[in-house]
C-alpha cells in the first residue's frame, strides 16, 4: 500500500532469533534470508511488490536485469518452445573497484556455481530437468572433484573448462536457454534467487565460505558491509546501483540493520513496540486484531507448517522409520488441532487449517484427499499402537526428533512428543539453532548416521501459479546430494516417473493431475505426515516508522525491504 510521498533516509532495523542459511546465492534456499537477498543479488526476472495479492501480478515474474518477457512474436521464445534467448538491459553494474557491467557470462558462471558438488543449490531439480545439459553437468562436476574439501581453485578450473550444453552467453549481453522440454514455469525457475549472476570475483572463493562473506558482491540497490553468521548482517547503500536500470527495486533507506538474537516472539514485539527496531527477523510477530485475518489471496498457494519428515536413511530402532506401517503409526498419532492451538494461542494471525496432502491447497495438483483420518484430527494412539505392534514393535520404541529451539517450534514438538508417547513412541528431543538447523536437515550424512529421526520443518511453495513441481520435486524426487530437501531421503521409482511424465505435459490441466498422482503415491508411502497448512501471508507487526512494507509471498510472506521507507531518518 503506498503511504504518501517516499522518505529517504535511516537504518531499518529488524531484530529476531532466526538467521540466513547462507548468504550466497548460489546455495542459499529459504526465503528468511531471501529478503536480504533481493537486497544485493539480481536475476534476469523477478516479481513486483503488490499489495493485492488477488492481482495476478504479485506473482507474475517480471524483468529484472532481463530487458523484456520472451514470447514467441518478440523472438524471446522458440515456436517449439524449446529455446529462450533473452537480452540484458544495459547500466547494471558491480560495485567494484572500478565498477563492471553485469554480463551474460556473469548468468552462465552463476548457473554453473549452483551446481557445485560442496554446496549445491537445494532446488538444482527445478534446473537440472529442465534446462539442456544441467544435469550431466552436475554429474560431471560431482566425478572431477573428489576431494573432500576441494579448493575454490578446483572449483573454478572444472566450471571455466567445462560448458553446460544448453546455457550459452551469444555475447555480453544476451544469453540462449535450451530447454529439454518446453516448461510453463521457466520464468519462475528463472526468478529464483538462485539463479542470480555472480561476478569473476567468486571463483577465488568457496561458495558460501568465510572468505565469500567478506567479498560478497552486489549488483542491487544495497550492499553487504558485515555479515556474522547466525548473529548479524548490515547493509548500506550501493553507490554504483541506478533506479534507471532497476524496474523493480528502490533505494530510499540508508541502509538495513538485522540483529539476530534468541528470544520469544512476545520479546520481539515488545523491542519492536519500543522503538528499538522496525521489523520482526523471521518471529511470525502479528499486528493486533480482534477477528482473525481472512485469507487475503483467495486460496493463493498454501504452505505446509509444519510438516512431520521420517529419515528413511536412519539405522536406529532396526530401521524403524524405513518400514511403512511405523510412519502410518506415527501418522495416525499425531495431534493436529492441538498444534493449532498452539499457534492460535501464539495469534499467529494466518489462516491454519489441518493438513492431509503434501500437496497443500491453491497450489496445482491439489485435491482433498485424507488417508490417516483421526476423530477431528486429534489423533488415534490405539491405531498408532495396533500399527507398530504390526511392524514388529508391541514394545514400542524411541526415536529422536530434532527441532528448532525458536518461536513455536519447541511447544510444537513437545506436542508431537506427547502425541507419539500415547501410541507407545519415546521420543528424544534435540534441540538446534535456527541457523544450523535446515543446514542439518540439508546434510544426508546426518540422516545416514542416525542423528535424527523425525522432524517438523515448514515449505512455502517457491512460486505460485503453475507450480505443482514447487512441492513434490524437491521435497520427494529422489536426491541424497548435499544441499537436499528431500530430508529424509525418500525414493520411489514411481515417484520419480510420474514426475518425469508431469514435467514433460504441455497442459497444465494434465500436468496437476500427474501431480495429484505423485501427492497420492506420496501419502500411501506415509513420507511425511503434513500437520497445518497456512494462508501466505501473515499481518506483521511494523513499527512506527515504516511505511509502505508489503508482503511477498515469494519471499516467504515477508516485507519487500527494497521499496518500503522510514517516516523519519534514525
Amino acid at each position: 500500500m503506498n503511504c504518501g510521498q517516499p522518505r529517504y533516509g535511516g537504518i531499518l532495523r529488524l531484530y529476531g532469533p532466526g538467521s540466513m542459511d547462507h548468504l550466497d546465492p548460489a546455495c542459499a534456499y529459504y526465503m528468511l534470508g531471501g529478503q536480504i537477498i533481493r537486497l544485493f543479488a539480481r536475476q534476469l526476472f523477478t516479481y513486483r511488490p503488490v499489495a493485492d495479492l488477488r492481482d495476478p501480478s504479485a506473482v507474475t515474474p517480471v524483468p529484472d536485469v532481463a530487458e523484456a518477457v520472451p514470447t514467441v512474436d518478440n523472438g524471446g521464445i522458440s515456436a517449439d518452445h524449446t529455446r529462450y534467448t533473452i537480452r540484458l538491459r544495459p547500466g547494471v553494474y558491480w560495485d567494484t573497484d572500478p565498477p563492471r557491467e553485469v554480463t551474460a557470462r556473469d548468468f552462465v558462471r552463476g548457473f554453473k556455481r549452483m551446481t557445485n558438488p560442496v554446496l549445491r543449490a537445494g532446488g538444482i531439480g527445478y534446473f537440472t530437468s529442465t534446462i539442456r545439459g544441467m544435469a550431466e553437468y552436475c554429474d560431471a562436476y560431482d566425478a572431477a572433484i573428489t576431494s573432500a574439501e576441494p579448493t575454490a581453485a578446483e572449483l573454478a578450473a572444472f566450471q571455466n573448462s567445462h560448458e553446460i550444453a544448453g546455457i550459452r552467453a551469444v555475447d555480453d549481453r544476451t544469453i540462449v536457454f535450451d530447454l529439454i522440454r518446453p516448461a510453463v514455469d521457466f520464468l519462475h525457475i528463472l526468478a529464483l534467487h538462485v539463479a542470480s549472476a555472480a561476478p569473476v570475483e567468486y571463483d577465488e572463493v568457496l561458495p558460501d565460505s568465510a572468505e565469500f562473506r567478506r567479498r560478497v558482491r552486489s549488483n542491487g540497490p544495497y550492499r553487504v558491509t558485515h555479515y556474522v553468521h547466525g548473529e548479524s548482517v548490515r547493509l548500506a547503500r550501493n553507490p554504483v546501483w541506478r533506479k534507471a536500470s532497476d524496474p523493480v527495486r528502490q533505494q530510499y533507506l540508508d541502509g538495513v540493520a538485522v540483529t539476530m538474537e534468541v528470544a520469544t516472539p512476545q520479546q520481539v514485539g515488545e523491542v519492536i513496540d519500543s522503538g528499538r527496531a522496525d521489523l520482526s527477523w523471521a518471529s511470525p510477530i502479528t499486528e493486533p486484531y480482534d477477528v482473525p485475518p481472512t485469507d487475503p489471496g483467495n486460496d493463493l498457494g498454501y504452505a505446509l507448517n509444519p510438516y512431520l519428515v521420517f529419515n528413511l536413511l536412519s539405522p536406529n530402532a532396526d530401521r524403524a522409520m524405513s518400514k511403512l506401517k511405523v510412519r502410518q503409526a506415527v501418522a495416525y498419532a499425531i495431534n493436529k488441532a492441538a498444534i493449532a492451538e498452539i499457534y492460535h494461542d501464539l495469534e499467529a494471525g494466518t489462516v491454519m487449517l489441518p493438513g492431509h496432502t503434501a500437496i497443500p491447497p491453491g497450489n496445482d495438483g491439489h485435491v482433498d484427499f485424507n488417508l490417516y483420518p483421526t476423530p477431528g484430527d486429534r489423533g488415534d494412539p490405539e491405531r498408532c499402537r495396533a500399527l507398530l505392534a504390526e511392524a514388529g514393535y508391541p514394545d514400542g520404541l524411541t526415536l529422536t526428533a530434532v527441532h528448532r529451539d525458536v518461536d513455536a517450534n519447541p511447544e510444537v514438538a513437545r506436542s508431537y512428543a506427547t502425541d507419539l508417547e500415547k501410541g507407545g513412541i519415546s521420543v528424544r528431543l534435540v534441540a538446534l539453532g535456527h541457523a544450523e538447523y535446515y543446514q542439518f536437515l540439508r546434510d544426508p550424512a546426518n540422516a545416514r548416521a542416525g542423528a535424527w529421526d523425525i522432524s517438523a520443518p515448514s515449505w512455502t511453495p517457491d512460486w505460485f501459479g503453475p507450480n505443482g513441481r514447487t512441492y513434490v520435486q524437491p521435497m520427494f524426487q529422489t536426491n541424497t546430494s548435499r544441499g537436499t530437501s528431500n530430508y529424509g531421503g525418500y525414493s520411489n521409482p514411481e515417484v520419480d516417473r510420474l514426475i518425469e511424465k508431469a514435467l514433460g505435459a504441455t497442459d497444465r490441466a494434465r500436468a496437476t493431475e500427474l501431480w495429484h498422482q505423485v501427492d497420492v503415491h506420496v501419502m500411501r508411502d506415509a513420507a511425511i505426515v503434513p500437520i497445518l497448512v497456512h494462508a501466505p501471508t501473515i499481518p506483521h507487526r511494523k513499527g512506527r516508522r515504516v511505511r509502505n512494507a508489503i508482503a511477498m509471498p515469494t519471499v516467504d510472506r515477508w516485507f519487500d525491504l527494497s521499496n518500503l521507507w522510514l517516516e523519519e531518518s534514525a
